[in-house]
């Protein structure tokens, strides 16, 4: 105690500031004379008038006038001028300013530097030019900045899009064209009563065919209180060439939101219930996501979404925060010939989980016959019980690997399945990332007389089903896929070829 009041009297007879007010008890100096209760209440007193006093000094950044605040802007970038006009109505409508606007836009889309000296012609056109700004309508340039900034971005995207794998009938070029757009994705976390949790990605990895995106962290809200899950794509407002992009973006900066696809956690059951062990459970939720959590708490311990490449960019940028993208409707190519619609087939697979594939090829002119259609699904054969030189063999021991902030596991027999199946012109038809696991088969098998375990692997959607047959062989402790076949719905090909099946 007898420090405090040392320091204060230190303080005030350093800083005596503006001075007591009238009245009050003056200090004595003296040999023996002691701090007292009093002389503290006076400080307290005369510290507050000085601080009352200062912030009536302070001056409001709102109270400033126009002109300087325009000064201050002159001074902002775009992403900051943006920013700023978000504060209030003066703000906004100062922020817009058409002179600070066409500084920024002749800035950033100048021509080509060019040797030729300009005469005096054309210094009279550029001031003319500039004079005529107050023409414009309030925002104009700012706007004008806008669209020609979305539609560079749109355009070297689009270029970096072009070039196509002959195998997938996939751009090459996805890495190049997810860091030149910006491109990352978010989940966002409801609540019953409407409140949102909004989470970064913490992890991406680039696959195949498919990009894996991994959300975990210690501030997970409770799952008892969450009803929806959503899952966008965002993008930048303006991509800054020059800057490199952090590893979760700046979340300061604006960007768009597109919805993806929208998940109810009242799912989480038994019947999603795809493994676990250990530490956590996980489940699968159509489409794509793999949602782990903990056994003991049951709460959320990590959320990962797959992705496959066919219009992965579209669907990520071009939806709207609460709708997510309408793909445009397909035209088919009608063709008389006998059985058009199914032959030509040519299939990529890849199973795999943590960067490591346990099986990745391509099967090529694959049909079917309109006697293998049943039940509404034609069935195309890619590996046949009865032919032995079919059959592959899974690389390595299968299983999902998962990490938190803290720890890291492998549940065996899951994996992600990524399936792209194109037609006969190579566009893609059939196309889906997904977790699957791999279960101890029970359905009888004349045809076949296998040694081992038989296990299967089932995949179904909308659009068609996926089965594969596994035999474990003790002697070498592998699985070898014995049998892979695709189920294509009939309304589906009867949609895409204009046929009638």
């Amino acid at each position: 105690m007898a420090t405090g009041r040392g320091w204060a009297l230190r303080q005030l007879l350093r800083n005596p500031g503006p001075g007591p007010p009238a009245g009050a008890v003056g200090l004595r100096k003296g040999p023996g004379v002691r701090p007292t209760a009093d002389l503290l209440k006076h400080y307290a007193r005369h510290r507050e008038c000085h601080w009352r006093a200062a912030s009536d000094c302070a001056v409001s950044l709102d109270g400033m006038p126009s002109e300087i605040l325009l000064k201050i802007f002159s001074y902002l970038d775009a992403v900051n001028l943006l920013c700023i006009g978000c504060v209030n109505r003066r703000f906004y409508h100062l922020a817009s300013d058409n002179f600070i606007w066409v500084r920024i836009y002749s800035t950033s889309f100048s021509p080509k530097r060019s040797n030729w000296k300009v005469n005096s012609v054309e210094k009279t056109a550029v001031s003319v030019n500039l004079l005529s700004l107050e023409d414009k309508e309030a925002g104009y340039w700012k706007k004008e900045y806008i669209a020609k900034q979305i539609a560079s971005v749109k355009a070297a995207v689009a270029q970096l899009l072009q070039p196509v794998n002959p195998y997938t009938g996939l751009p090459i070029k996805i890495k190049e064209a997810l860091r030149v757009s910006g491109l990352g994705w978010v989940i966002i976390l409801r609540d019953k009563s409407g409140k949102e949790y909004l989470t970064e990605r913490v992890h991406l990895s680039v696959n195949d065919t498919s990009v894996s995106v991994v959300w975990y962290g210690k501030n997970w809200p409770h799952l008892a209180t969450l009803s929806t899950l959503d899952l966008c794509g965002v993008t930048p407002v303006f991509m800054d060439r020059y800057k490199i992009p952090t590893k979760n973006g700046d979340v300061r900066r604006p960007r768009w939101r597109s919805l993806i696809a929208k998940y109810s956690l009242s799912d989480l059951t038994e019947s999603t219930l795809m493994g676990c062990d250990g530490l956590i459970r996980i489940f699968g939720l159509s489409p794509g996501l793999l949602v782990g959590l903990w056994k003991r708490e049951e709460e959320l311990a990590f959320v990962m979404a797959n992705l496959h490449l066919h219009q992965l960019m579209e669907r990520s940028i071009l939806g709207s925060a609460t709708i997510p993208y309408d793909l445009p409707p397909h035209s088919p190519f009608l063709d008389d010939a006998p059985e058009y619609g199914l032959h030509g087939y040519q299939l990529h697979v890849d199973l795999h989980s943590g960067g490591i594939s346990y099986l990745c090829g391509t099967f090529r002119n694959l049909f079917s016959k309109k006697g293998y259609i049943e039940n509404g699904y034609m069935k195309l054969v890619v590996i046949n019980f009865n032919n032995n030189t079919q059959h592959v063999p899974l690389i390595g021991k299968v299983g999902l690997s998962w990490r938190t902030n803290i720890f890291e596991g492998c549940i065996e027999s899951c994996s992600i399945m990524d399936v792209t199946l194109l037609d006969d012109s190579g566009k893609p038809f059939w196309c889906f990332s997904s977790p699957v696991c791999m279960r101890l088969s029970t359905s009888p098998c004349d045809t076949c007389d296998f040694l081992g375990q038989r296990y299967c692997i089932d995949y179904v959607d909308s659009e068609g089903r996926v089965h594969v047959d596994l035999v474990w062989i003790e002697e070498t402790e592998e699985y070898f896929v014995v049998n892979l076949a695709l189920y294509l719905s009939v309304v589906k090909i009867n949609h895409w070829f204009g046929t009638e099946y």
